[in-house]
């Protein structure tokens, strides 16, 4: 037996299959949009995790240096005895005063023995390697990072003589 709604159904059948395709065309075609928008992923290779870790900038504390010495003051304070003493001072008076004349930061003052004793006790090695790397709230090379190592060492040794 036919039933007299069968013209019905089929027309209501092919009218939802044609709303369920065009929504499921929508619905793909949001998702594909969407897709075109997302941003790649930063590469996770070490280089490139190290460039986007690395400082933005770098502190510099103190004075820069103004006047070029000449190549003959450099081999009047290369046979001086005291060389070291007054490149020691002149990097102290430029850079490290800023903070180690007042204590800043809980920083040795120059000049206070009391300050630098539990200091050398753990060596001018560590010393040296602090003043250098940085440590705590001290930067490196005291934030003056056109010091050369001798330089940095040498204002080491000048503010721990004058604390003896």
């Amino acid at each position: 037996m036919q039933s007299s709604n069968t013209p019905k159904y089929l027309i209501g059948s092919l009218l939802i299959v044609a709303a369920l395709f065009v929504i499921a065309n929508l619905i793909l075609s949001n998702m594909l949009s969407i897709a075109d928008n997302v941003i790649e992923p930063e590469p996770m290779d070490a280089e490139a995790i190290a460039e986007r870790l690395k400082p933005v900038a770098k502190e510099n504390i103190g004075e820069e240096q103004i006047a070029e010495t000449t190549a003959e003051e450099e081999t009047e304070v290369a046979d001086n005895t005291t060389a070291d003493d007054n490149v020691g001072k002149r990097v102290v008076t430029q850079v490290c005063a800023v903070c180690h004349d007042k204590g800043m930061m809980n920083s040795p003052k120059v000049g206070n023995a009391d300050d630098w004793a539990p200091r050398l006790e753990k060596g001018m090695d560590t010393l040296y390697d602090h003043a250098i790397n940085g440590f705590n709230m001290m930067p490196e090379r005291g934030g003056n990072p056109k010091l050369t190592d001798d330089e940095v060492k040498a204002a080491v040794d000048y503010m721990i003589s004058s604390a003896e």
